[in-house]
């Protein structure tokens, strides 16, 4: 997989949620207490709406850049 894909799927609110769906049945498997359950999972919440976060910065960022190049282009022109 390449790097940009990795970058996708990490800014996906859906592999977030998939991730913390996937942990919580593992501690409830090996009979982790419910306290600590809710507090890996609230970590892994947290964190994965930080990555998406970033990662939707990053691309507002970058089409703000492409926008001014492009604009800069168009006046040259002229």
């Amino acid at each position: 997989m390449k790097m940009e894909g990795i970058f996708i799927k990490l800014s996906s609110r859906k592999f977030w949620s998939l991730l913390a769906g996937w942990l919580t049945s593992l501690l409830i498997l090996f009979n982790f207490d419910e306290n600590t359950t809710a507090q890996i999972v609230a970590v892994v919440g947290a964190f994965g709406s930080i990555v998406v976060y970033i990662f939707a910065e990053a691309y507002v960022d970058s089409k703000s850049v492409q926008s001014v190049k492009n604009s800069k282009r168009y006046t040259d022109d002229i």
